[in-house]
Order: C-alpha cells, then structure tokens, then sequence
C-alpha cells in the first residue's frame, strides 16, 4: 500500500491519539512524514501502546476531552490540520451498558464538537470520522452490509454510533458541500485486531493477558461469528480514503460529492468471519494454551454476527484488505509474544514499524 509523498509534511490531527488504533495511525503517519498532531485524553490501560512507542516525545500531543467544545476548537486552531482523522471514543460494547450517558456523550457529542469546530476553521481540511461496522441496525439474517443501509443499534454503543453517523452526514450535507476545500467522510470498520490492544473485555488483550499468565482463556461468546482484521487493515483504509478526499478535484458537482464522500466499509474479506472459538484456537498456532467455555444466557446482548459490504471501498480507493486470517491471528500474536522482552520506546518502535512495512509491502 503505497501513499508516495501524500502525507509528508502535511499537518495530520488524529482525535483519540492516545488509544490502540490511534497509537498505530499515529505510527504510520510519522513513518509516512507526517506532522503529527493529538487529542485525547490519558491512555486509560496498562500498559498502553502510546506509552510503549513513546509516542507523547514524538507527536504535538494536548490532552484534553472530546465532550469538551472550547478545547476541542482551540486544538484545532493549533494545529490547522491539512487532515483530521477522528477516532476518540468510548469504544466498548459493554461497558456502554454501565456507562450509556458517557457513550453518547463522547461518541455523538463529541463528534458534533470536531465538525463544528472544522466548519468554523478558515483554512482547508479534510476530515475523516471513524465510526464502527455496529452502526447498522444488525438483523443477523446474513446480509453483508452496504452504506446505504439502515442505521441502528441494540446497545448504547452501537447506536451511539449510529447517531454519529447521522451526525456526519449532516454536517456534510448543511455545511461541507458548499465549501470544496473542507471534506468529509466516514469509515466504517470493526473486529479489529492487533498487538498493543491492552482493554479489557475483548477478546485478544484478554487471551494474551491469560496466555502469559499460563492460564485457560476464558471465553464468553464462543459461537459469535465476526469480521476479524488486522489493525492495519482499516488504518490502511482511512488513509486511503483521507488522500482521496485531498486528490478530488475542487469544482465536483454536489450531486457527485454526496454520492461519493458519505461513507465507507472496511472489512476483511468473507474467508476471515470465524467464530470467536476459531480465533481462540488459531491464536494457539503461534502461542499454545487452552480455553473454557464462560457464555451465561443472562450476559449483555451482543450481536453473534455482523459482516461489512466492500464494493464500494474497492471501487472507488482500490483498497482491498491484504492479510488473511491465519496472518492476521498470526502477526498480532508474534507482537504480543515479542513484547513480552521489550523495555525501550525504541524496541517497540522497531517492532511496530516492521509490521507497518511488512504491510504496506504487500
């Protein structure tokens, strides 16, 4: 996946800097010459990936809240981005049932913040604003889905999601046609995986957390059939997507912009929906252990399957995903596995970068 020179030297903001994807975008972006500038608040595990890469020396780094208006406009007005990716957000299914108003609040609200804080900029920005697959309205009747499908959601979360897709396309319907020089778009993408993910209540970070502990992995959900992909790979997408955006010409007819810029699948591909006992037990390929069954009827609602629709991402990007799902399993085990010997912000680094360049090689 190449990007030539498209980022280098650009001014890139990403929103949520500090979390798992955050950290490897911004990553990414530094290798690609980028200026990188974040918003978010403290890492919230420990470990943390931002700490493990150093990222906090490496990038114009502000901790502050998504939630909050004021700050969310004055980082913007320090780093006058040529791009924004936003993914700050409260990214857990489960814990938007303990936490519903904290959910919509950070992923509705604060979405509306970063757009309205674009739209009163005075300088040009594209700006692309990552959602989740959870944004439809999931039937589980085996449709892949297609973006101009229903939106919805059971939990908090998903729909919390949902609404920030509405969100979006408002703003860029109201304000962004009119103005060439701001676009916007939104990514869809979910399941994904990844060495450095340290949260709690999913399945990897949980697997790597009992695998060095020398324990059983307790899993809640074992039937459950998801789209698992590579960190990477949605990255990939995003920055294809944001160098699209910076590449269309200026004088585009609003029809075309709306029918193009809305917003965009990114999903592996049909080989790589395996149920959550399979990934267990292909993650004991590289890192041998066992597994108990833990599912409980009465547990939280989560959808057993969900799968994305890619046409349009292939069309229009030509993104395609790259790794399969023994390669995914496979190099976000070999990270975790390697990690474990690791001190210095240069070691991890090196580690992470050779993924990006093992990626973008493909």
């Amino acid at each position: 996946m190449n990007f030539n020179d498209i980022y280098r030297d650009k001014r890139v903001l990403v929103t949520g800097h500090t979390g798992f994807k955050g950290s490897w975008l911004c990553e990414w972006l530094l290798s690609l010459g980028a200026e990188v500038y974040g918003l978010a608040l403290e890492p919230n595990t420990e470990p943390s990936l931002f700490v493990q890469l150093g990222l906090a020396n490496r990038v114009h780094h502000t901790i502050a809240d998504i939630r909050d208006p004021k700050k969310v406009e004055a980082a913007l007005a320090d780093s006058t981005p040529d791009v924004a990716f936003h993914l700050a957000a409260q990214p857990l299914v489960r814990r938007s049932y303990q936490e519903p108003l904290e959910t919509f609040a950070t992923n509705v609200m604060g979405t509306a913040h970063l757009l309205e804080a674009v739209k009163k900029a005075n300088h040009p920005c594209v700006v692309v604003v990552v959602t989740s697959d959870k944004c439809y309205e999931n039937l589980e009747n085996g449709h892949d889905y297609r973006e101009g499908d229903a939106l919805g959601g059971h939990d908090c979360y998903s729909a919390s999601k949902a609404a920030a897709e509405i969100v979006t396309s408002a703003y860029r319907r109201s304000f962004f046609l009119d103005s060439p020089a701001k676009r916007l778009a939104s990514a869809r993408a979910g399941n994904v995986i990844g060495g450095g993910d340290w949260a709690e209540d999913r399945i990897v970070p949980d697997s790597m957390r009992y695998l060095m502990a020398g324990e059983a992995i307790p899993v809640r959900n074992p039937l459950a059939t998801r789209p698992w992909q590579h960190v990477l790979e949605p990255l990939g997408g995003y920055l294809a997507l944001a160098r699209w955006l910076l590449e269309k010409p200026a004088d585009e007819g609003k029809a075309r912009q709306e029918a193009s810029y809305a917003a965009f699948n990114f999903g592996p591909g049909p080989i790589s929906e395996r149920s959550v006992q399979d990934l267990v037990e292909e993650i004991f390929q590289t890192w041998p252990g066992s597994w108990e069954n833990r599912s409980h009827p009465s547990a939280p609602h989560e959808a057993h399957r969900l799968s994305l629709d890619i046409a349009k991402a292939a069309s229009i990007l030509d993104w395609y995903p790259q790794w399969d799902f023994a390669r995914t399993v496979r190099e976000t085990v070999t990270w975790y596995h390697a990690a474990q010997s690791l001190v210095e912000a240069a070691d991890f680094q090196a580690l992470t970068r050779r993924q990006i360049d093992e990626y973008s090689r493909v």
